[in-house]
């Protein structure tokens, strides 16, 4: 039965996610393309479609750095995380500082500094921290159809946070289908014996011409982690569980609504680095660290015209809230009292976005529109005596009642003059961020605004070659997790609240090629940003009577970063496929005349991958993921548990996958990674990855 998830649109993106820093392209194109035209390649390359510049392009086209992960791609390798598919990424390393939580960290920056956004409207919230954090795992990867991750700055389109680039999850929509309702189906289920774990995911959809919906339930439940050499890491075993359901109703041809809803919920998950000492640590941090429970709420309207009006061509509308629950139950190493914290934001977002034509000659498009954004938090915090049971109420981590408010209006134009394409926007910002007063600071009031802007060039030699540049201007306020948190951090850390902090900016400048010509297709970028009050955490000189450092995030005076990053493919004869991806970052920042390397910064790394497939039944593949030593180390590095004072060092993984299309509705697989069965760290994360994996996997569709 003909199915209606996408996954058959997604065939041209499986085709280049290898050479795009992801995995092998999807079998059904594969197989005797070495017969065929030569030119097929390229087409199939420009055949991608990306919203990357909030309008439908080609992959090809698109001058920004752009990757694309499929969902193919996410049932081969059943990630715990939607972050882990960004291994083997140009311009991006993944880090997780426990099971169940895990970033992507875009040309050396992560946090609050990537906007992450699902199907179009905001993850990122007030309390959004610029450090490793765990809201992107309350996105369920197997209701995705793809991620598109924007790597660099992306200011005008995307606004405050996109300094480092933007990733975007698009969840899987129903179609439209014909005269007559159809309804389909799909169950997968996959194994893995690293930590015992099973994914299930059980999704329908049904629709006729205007009419159609969808939905579906995730679970995952985790065991304990077994890493490289046998050891098991306890606890750190968790679950998740999650639902959406989706309709879609068009009115004639040229205006459509969809209404959507998403749930994701990790009921209880430990904090592993603050459970399990760390580098210099004889005790763990804390007795009890749980988040108890993290759960996203997400609602979202979105309506779409078409039009033949002079002054636009497609209007785009949408209306959203989501609530994010962070709450926590605590206790110090040694302490005779626990903590239950209650945090959680309510984020409403409205946006309006116009596609209209502008000039007369071909492929000229201007992209304009408004976005408001509204954040509520709320945050509790309570602790009582483990003996008495006696309870009493405490600073919250947050202010409570605090607000963090956004409008922006932005407009972006393309020009293209024969081979050459020049794509410029410009936006204007305005924040109000308020904190009620409380023992320990004033209120805050504090309305920023911002004009930002980029300009990208691209040239195309000829047909297939394309040498791009790109610059622009990024910006991001303080928010309300840098102002006013007040609580443990990981790390044996203790943050003290900063009323007066500045907006942090960066100037981004990135050169490339993308290159798809007959069986080649490769791109490379060199890039630098320079960034100007970036906001960091910084060590206060004090401890608490528990033995926590106090830090205090506070605005440095400069950050450079700068680095390399490429994937190349190569299409062979008797159906091989080859394919490599290279990252290099480099960062050092100024502060008070000293300059030191940045903080996290991850090492070269890269994806070095071999598929071999005969028929379009019968799919093999092999790769090895590798990092180097990283000992370049900032002084919080130094200091933080996590990370080897005298630097992680490097490793490498040998990894098998193996599909087979049983039937048309029926798809196996197998996988096997880490074979060495290598102890290692991924560098920054808090806790070590997992040992030699087995993993099995069923897809099937009826």
């Amino acid at each position: 039965m003909q199915q209606h998830f996408g996954g058959r649109l997604l065939a041209p993106l499986c085709f280049v996610s290898a050479a795009f820093g992801l995995l092998a392209p999807d079998t059904r194109l594969h197989a005797d393309l070495a017969d065929e035209d030569p030119l097929e390649a390229e087409l199939l390359l420009e055949s991608v479609i990306v919203t990357a510049r909030r309008t439908e392009e080609s992959l090809l086209d698109v001058s920004e750095a752009v990757s694309v992960v499929s969902s193919d791609e996410i049932d081969r390798l059943a990630p715990e995380l939607l972050a882990e598919m960004l291994r083997g990424v140009p311009g991006a390393f993944f880090q997780q500082t426990t099971p169940g939580q895990g970033i992507p960290i875009i040309r050396g920056l992560k946090g609050s500094q990537v906007l992450h956004l699902v199907d179009g409207m905001r993850l990122n919230n007030a309390f959004f921290r610029n450090a490793p954090n765990q809201y992107l795992g309350l996105v369920d990867a197997y209701a995705t159809e793809r991620t598109e991750i924007v790597r660099g700055s992306a200011p005008s389109l995307y606004g405050a946070d996109a300094m480092g680039g933007v990733l975007q999850v698009i969840t899987r929509e129903p179609e439209f289908s014909g005269p007559d309702w159809t309804a389909e189906g799909r169950i997968y289920g996959s194994l893995n014996s690293a930590d015992n774990s099973f994914i299930g995911r059980l999704g329908a959809a049904a629709g006729r011409d205007g009419s159609a919906i969808s939905g579906g339930v995730t679970y995952q439940s985790h065991d304990d982690r077994r890493t490289g050499g046998g050891d098991t890491i306890e606890p750190s075993g968790y679950r998740l569980q999650a639902a959406d359901l989706k309709w879609r109703q068009s009115f004639g041809q040229r205006s459509e609504l969809l209404l959507s809803a998403q749930f994701v919920e990790q009921p209880s998950t430990p904090r592993v680095d603050e459970l399990v000492p760390g580098f210099g640590q004889d005790e763990p941090a804390s007795e009890q660290y749980e988040f108890m429970p993290n759960r996203r709420e997400f609602v979202h309207a979105r309506y779409r015209l078409e039009s033949d009006a002079r002054w636009f061509e497609r209007f785009e509308a949408h209306l959203a809230r989501q609530v994010i629950t962070d709450d926590r139950l605590t206790q110090d190493f040694g302490s005779p009292e626990f903590s239950r914290e209650y945090n959680e934001s309510q984020l409403d977002g409205f946006t309006l976005q116009f596609n209209s034509p502008w000039g007369n000659g071909p492929g000229q498009e201007l992209v304009w529109g408004f976005e408001y954004y509204l954040d509520d938090i709320s945050s509790s915090r309570s602790r009582t005596q483990v003996d008495s049971g006696e309870s009493r109420p405490v600073r919250s981590r947050f202010p409570d009642g605090s607000e963090m408010d956004s409008a922006a209006v932005y407009a972006s134009n393309r020009w293209q003059w024969d081979r050459l394409t020049l794509n410029a926007g410009l936006r204007y910002s305005s924040f109000k961020i308020t904190l009620p007063a409380s023992e320990e600071i004033e209120p805050v009031k504090l309305t920023p605004t911002d004009l930002t802007g980029d300009v990208h060039l691209g040239y195309e030699v000829k047909p297939g070659i394309h040498l791009l540049a790109n610059m622009g201007r990024g910006f991001r306020p303080p928010n309300i997790f840098d102002l006013g948190t007040l609580g443990s951090r990981p790390g044996n850390r203790f943050n003290v609240p900063n009323p007066n902090l500045e907006p942090e900016s960066v100037w981004s400048y990135d050169i490339g090629i993308k290159l798809s010509t007959g069986r080649w297709q490769a791109e490379i970028y060199a890039w630098y940003a320079d960034y100007q009050d970036k906001i960091s955490s910084r060590f206060t000189g004090e401890t608490t009577p528990d033995g926590r450092q106090v830090v205090q995030s506070d605005n440095l005076n400069e950050a450079r970063l700068y680095g390399i990053e490429s994937g190349f493919r190569y299409l062979g004869d008797h159906g091989l496929e080859y394919y490599a991806v290279l990252n290099y970052t480099r960062g050092e920042e100024s502060d008070d005349g000293a300059t030191v390397p940045a903080d996290r910064i991850p090492p070269l790394n890269g994806r070095i991958g071999l598929v071999y497939q005969t028929n379009t039944r019968l799919r093999f593949e092999t790769y090895l993921d590798f990092a180097a030593r990283q000992d370049r180390l900032s002084p919080r590095d130094v200091d933080d548990p996590r990370i080897n004072p005298n630097g992680t060092p490097g490793w490498g993984t040998l990894n098998m996958l193996l599909s087979w299309q049983w039937t048309p509705q029926v798809e196996l697989g197998l996988r096997l990674q880490n074979l060495a069965d290598k102890n290692y760290r991924e560098h920054g994360s808090g806790i070590d990855a997992a040992g030699i994996n087995l993993g099995a996997w069923i897809n099937y569709r009826f």
